[in-house]
């Protein structure tokens, strides 16, 4: 019997991490719950991201009845998961940063990690580092507005690329040869990224490596139901919060194989 599988995220990075898993896990049925009100969780107090992203997200496993969660969000993997866990009974995956396989190909052993302020502070980032990336030189960038810029440039198709130039001005002048996109929405203009830093620097995401563990854990379960048959069509529904998305948004998400693309409200 497929699965339901729920891929949670401040916005539409998500998407990156769920396409991974598309990729190993076809034959699953999709939720993909992003909390576009709050956008972007980088500059939202600890106590407030916990608590909206635990109740919508137990909200909505209870409807979907979904085997197991991906918390597609790297500011909020830092902070959430423990409450998460907590309320579930059904296996929560985090996003890392791929602070590790930065270290490990890196040639120069000057890393950097491009995030959202509130993982590049987080503390378990640093443990990361510390545990992984000791014989490196780590440069840390924190920003918050390519969020709205990758976000832009799937509402809109457009994204100003004088402006990324200035941002990522600090990037290259660092001089690093592997730089860690430590956000899910920064894949989403991962070629505009490579256009700015050249191909000399190698940009390392977690999405593969997170559709892996998601197999891996959801194994189990497939093997009690693989004496039963797929019951009707493979579903793809995607929920946000806001009170209303682009039509370019909802463009994309069509584009990506949702047939459902609603508003969600809790009951708190």
């Amino acid at each position: 019997m497929s699965q339901t599988i729920l891929v949670f995220d401040s916005g539409i990075g998500g998407l990156s991490v769920l396409a991974e898993i598309r990729k190993l896990l076809p034959e699953s049925h999709y939720c993909y719950l992003f909390d576009n009100a709050r956008l972007p969780y980088g500059e939202l107090d600890e106590q407030e991201l916990v608590a909206g992203c635990v109740t919508l997200i137990v909200e909505l496993v209870t409807r979907t009845n979904a085997a197991i969660v991906v918390v597609a969000c790297n500011t909020a993997s830092t902070v959430v998961l423990p409450a998460l866990r907590a309320k579930l009974n059904i296996p929560v995956v985090g996003v890392v940063p791929a602070i590790k396989p930065a270290a490990l190909i890196s040639k120069s052993k000057r890393i950097g990690l491009l995030a959202t302020p509130g993982t590049v502070k987080r503390h378990y980032t640093h443990e990361l580092i510390g545990q992984f990336a000791d014989d490196c030189h780590v440069e840390l960038f924190g920003c918050s507005e390519l969020v709205w810029m990758a976000e832009q440039k799937v509402a809109t198709g457009a994204l100003d690329m004088h402006r990324l130039t200035d941002l990522l001005a600090p990037v290259v002048a660092a001089n690093i040869d592997v730089l860690v996109l430590g956000c899910t929405h920064f894949p989403m203009i991962r070629s505009e990224l490579q256009q700015v830093l050249g191909s000399n620097v190698t940009l390392l995401d977690s999405g593969e490596a997170i559709a892996k563990r998601v197999v891996s854990l959801l194994a189990p379960a497939s093997r009690n139901n693989e004496n039963q048959n797929t019951t009707g069509k493979l579903t793809m529904r995607a929920y946000y919060t806001k009170a209303e998305i682009s039509e370019g948004l909802a463009t994309t998400l069509v584009g990506c194989g949702f047939s459902t693309i609603e508003r969600i409200t809790t009951s708190n």
